[in-house]
Formats: C-alpha cells, structure tokens, sequence
C-alpha cells in the first residue's frame, strides 16, 4: 500500500473527514501509531520499488536529495549510504523515530513537517515514493505540496514521483482475500494483516487496513484515502506549480500500472524549457 490520507485505530480518534483540510491533518494510524509505524518494515519488506530512485538519482548526477513523505526511512538512508546529502520530511512523529533509530540514519537531516513547511534549500532532486504523491487529496494541498517542493529544489532540480493508473482501478484488488498476510515479527510475533476496500467516490478510494496482534488478540485499523488522478491532470498540475515536465516513464517493477514524471524546475525564470 502506498502513503494514504486518514486514519484512526483504538485510542486514536480522528476530526471529522470534514475537518481535514491542510497538510497538517492527523497522519494516518499505519505511519502514526507508534505500535504500527515499528513493525511497518518488517510488513512491507521488498521495497525493490525504490531501485528506481536510486537509478534516477544516479541518471541526473544528484548530490543532495530531498525525500517528501519519507516515512520510516528506508530510502533516505539508502541514499546516505551511497554518500548523498539527505534530507526526509514526514508528519508522522512514530515514523520518524523508527527512521532515526536506522543504520546511516546520523546521516539524514530529518523533518518533522510536509513540503510546505521546509527550511530554505537548493535540492538536487526531490521524491515522493511508495505513491506518496496520492495521499493529497485535495487540489490546494497538491497545489501547495508542488509549490513547496518546487521552492526546495535548484534551479534545473528535478521532482520525482509515481502514482497509480486510474485506469488499472488497483483498488479492485483491496480485499482480504486477495491482502491478507500472517507475518511472524521478532519480539512482536504473529501479526495478521489485510486490507479492505470501503468506498469509491469519482478519483477517491478510500480502503482500511486492518493489524491484528496474535500475542494477545488486539486490532488495530487505518482508515486511508488516496486520490487517483488522470495522467493528463496531473501533468497541468505540475505546469501550473511551475515545472517544466521532462518524461512521464512506466514503473520498472509495476509495468504497466503506474505512471512515474519526471519534472523539472526550470533553470531561467520565464522559461520552462531551460
């Protein structure tokens, strides 16, 4: 599953949808919760998605990289670890401490925020992994999480991100017949996971993904909310966020399912093209 948008589980409660406006909203109960951001990795452990990135960053010759929605670290320490400059931004607090308890994690400038909220900084290439880019769901927070981005980079940096296929529909295969797993995880033991589709609505799909701990029979959920917006919309969103857009590439690990662009922060003011 990729970064989502909502989220409650025992203990946590949630604002109303209504009330979830701004990018500062309630991270979702799988990045959040201290209990579910620990054992997240050990969830999701083939993150070949990420050789990608990696590729990328190599591609533009990269030196300093700013990873939006950095989650529990994965990427940003693979990066340290190949010598680049580092910095990972994520609202979740939990996720954020399981990042900076990683290897190479004394290498990694980490933030407590979103793209909107960043220090002054000349990024060679800024990314939005794991589908990150879906989570916003409004057109202001999109609007707002491009320009923030956009503001981060150099001139002539780059933005890298992925988002599913609307037209693949993914979320058909959200059930728990098709999610379920049993994951023994060391000083944790056995945990149950699924995920369970709970509403389409026009480009919103909203799905809950549901943790049962073995060792004593507690559940925990996450409710999630993904956008999935049309190649054609999201490639005026980044003309209009003041990108120029390079190249819009199929993943190399999800042939066919996903859309990854490539835009670019144009070197001259005015003028997209250099």
């Amino acid at each position: 599953m990729a970064r989502n948008s909502s989220s409650t589980s025992p203990g946590i409660h949630p604002r109303p949808r209504s009330d979830i406006s701004g990018l500062r909203s309630v991270p979702d109960a799988i990045f959040a919760h201290p209990q579910l951001a620990r054992i997240y990795d050990s969830l999701d452990p083939d993150r070949r998605d990420l050789e990608a990135y990696v590729a990328v960053a190599a591609e533009f010759g990269a030196r300093s990289v700013l990873d939006i929605g950095c989650g529990t670290g994965t990427f940003a320490c693979l990066l340290a670890d190949r010598g680049l400059s580092v910095t990972g931004v994520d609202p979740a607090m939990a996720s954020l401490e399981v990042a900076r308890a990683k290897p190479e994690a004394d290498a990694v400038r980490w933030l407590h925020g979103d793209a909107t909220s960043l220090p002054p900084m000349q990024a060679d290439l800024a990314t939005m992994t794991g589908n990150v880019a879906q989570v916003f769901v409004t057109d202001e927070d999109w609007a707002a999480t491009l320009q923030g981005t956009c503001a981060a980079l150099r001139p002539g940096g780059r933005l890298v991100f992925e988002t599913r296929d609307p037209a693949k529909q993914a979320w058909l295969g959200w059930t728990r017949e098709l999610t379920r797993t049993c994951t023994e995880i060391p000083g944790v033991g056995v945990v149950e996971k699924w995920e369970e589709l709970t509403g389409v609505s026009d480009q919103l799909v909203t799905f809950r993904s549901v943790f049962v701990f073995e060792t004593d029979g507690s559940v925990l959920t996450s409710e999630s909310t993904l956008r999935f917006r049309e190649r054609d919309e999201l490639a005026s969103s980044l003309t209009a966020a003041g990108y120029h857009v390079d190249d819009v590439r199929d993943a190399p690990d999800r042939p066919g399912l996903e859309f990854v662009f490539i835009a670019r922060r144009p070197a001259t003011a005015g003028n997209p093209g250099t």
